[in-house]
């Protein structure tokens, strides 16, 4: 074991000792990531002037993660181009490729992997994600199984279908299975989309808008088999990926398999810490403070970005766990400020859900949260044209709006998802179809069954939600 690492500093707790903090303090960021980095910047410019230090497992400073699956495999780019731009110099000890393996909240120090422990006043936690693995491993380790979600696995899978491919089979028909099955067929490839949901991104935006996905694909020649789980994967002698195997009985020649089945939370590392942390996230107040296993929030560890779960005032107060870029760099802004400031200064996280994806040819985009939805109403274009506006209601009031080739719409649907305005909106529009004039059932797959990328996941209690009596106990 190496010593602890002790850099200088002086324990602080409080407001009493914010300026302290803001001269001299310890802050110390896990997650060498978007959120990470976008909160290191924004300590600098709110004036700390304190040791930063920045941890992360992998071995690169933070890079941009959505060209990965678009540009990086069409070959438009190259996984080592991807670094985030800097907004300024951050001054900061960068722990690179030395993973945070334990937390002492008592003695506010971080366990890493290679031995050392690095002492705090602040902690941020920015882990978060991972790629759900195929879940049998000696078939994960066969060669031409990926998964997508670092650089270097964006590098390692360019270089396979650059090399063309027999057929690619790609396991699960979310944004992320769906953008790498366009790049794929844009590169002229053979492929083959298993989805166990009834069409692609019915998790996310639900059926009605997963059967216009559906025909995009399927237009763009990609064979969908929807309602089917990939049983098996079977290699030859060699290792080498050569089929697979549906629940349907039939079987797929591929020799490049793409997993995508959703995302981990990387909060394992955390077990035991006395944090409250589990499968769906860190939980933590508006203010991104983590709470404990308790339920009381914590002042010194804060949490931004994919591996949060926070409430939101407008969706009622749900815990809302959100894998989208723009919350990412919100919410690490908001974190970072509150870090450092008093209570009486800090702010809450309320950045509207906000998502893109540009596939087949389309670029789709949503605000709000569509999952939430139990009507849309199509208020512009067709769903028949690929082009449209889609509004999701919920309890009487407008939650969500997805748009395909329609973006301009979006900042108005917004400002309606603000305003709590009723559903359906009650107003005409200069481009409203007869398919718009009533709103139909959203159609979203039973929330107990498990479905490929949802990119908002409701994980908290709704006061609308009465399922919870209580009796009194009689002597």
């Amino acid at each position: 074991m190496h010593p602890p690492q002790r850099e200088k500093g002086c324990p602080v707790s409080g407001d009493g000792n914010l300026e302290s903090l803001r001269r001299k303090g310890r802050i110390v960021i896990v997650g060498a990531s978007l959120a990470g980095l976008r909160a290191a910047e924004t300590l600098r410019e709110e004036g700390f002037t304190g040791s930063l230090t920045l941890i992360g497992d992998e071995p690169y400073e933070p890079y941009d993660r959505p060209p990965l699956s678009k540009q990086v495999l069409l070959g438009k780019a190259s996984a080592e181009h991807t670094t985030l731009p800097r907004r300024r110099a951050i001054d900061a000890q960068w722990r690179l490729g030395d993973a945070a393996t334990g937390l002492d909240m008592a003695a506010k120090r971080v366990r890493l992997a290679g031995g050392d422990e690095v002492e705090y006043d602040r902690l941020l936690i920015t882990t978060g994600v991972r790629a759900r693995p195929w879940p049998h491993e000696q078939e994960a380790e066969l060669d031409g199984v990926f998964v997508l979600r670092t650089r270097a696995d964006a590098a390692g899978l360019h270089r396979r279908i650059a090399a063309g491919p027999r057929r690619v089979l790609i396991v699960g028909a979310g944004f992320t299975g769906s953008e790498i099955a366009s790049a794929c067929r844009e590169r002229g490839l053979p492929v083959t989309v298993a989805e166990r949901a009834a069409a692609p991104l019915v998790g996310a935006l639900g059926g009605v808008v997963g059967a216009v996905a559906a025909e995009l694909q399927r237009e763009a020649g990609v064979d969908l088999r929807c309602g089917v789980m990939v049983t098996g994967l079977e290699g030859d002698s060699a290792g080498r990926l050569r089929s697979a195997h549906l629940s349907d009985g039939t079987t797929i020649d591929a020799d490049v398999a793409v997993i995508s089945l959703g995302a981990t939370r990387n909060t394992e590392w955390l077990a035991g810490s006395g944090l409250g942390v589990g499968p769906r996230g860190i939980a933590c107040d508006a203010g991104c403070r983590a709470f404990d296993v308790r339920g009381i929030v914590t002042d010194d560890v804060f949490v931004a970005g994919d591996v949060a779960r926070s409430p939101h005032a407008l969706f009622g107060y749900q815990f809302l766990s959100l894998e989208h870029w723009g919350n990412a760099v919100a919410q690490a802004e908001i974190a970072a400020h509150n870090m450092i400031s008093a209570s009486s200064d800090r702010r809450p996280h309320i950045w509207v859900p906000a998502f893109w994806s540009s596939q087949f040819g389309v670029s789709i985009k949503s605000v709000g949260v569509p999952s939430m939805g139990e009507e849309i109403l199509v208020a512009q274009g067709s769903l028949a044209e690929r082009r449209f506006t889609g509004v999701y209601g919920h309890q009487g009031r407008v939650i969500a709006a997805v748009t395909f080739d329609q973006t301009k719409w979006l900042d108005f649907y917004q400002r309606l998802i603000e305003s709590a305005a009723p559903f359906p909106p009650n107003f005409p529009t200069v481009d409203r179809r007869p398919e718009g004039l009533r709103p139909v059932p959203a159609d979203f797959p039973d929330p107990s069954l498990p479905t490929h990328g949802p990119t908002v996941t409701l994980s908290g209690y709704s006061p609308t939600d009465r399922r919870i009596t209580f009796t009194p106990v009689r002597a």
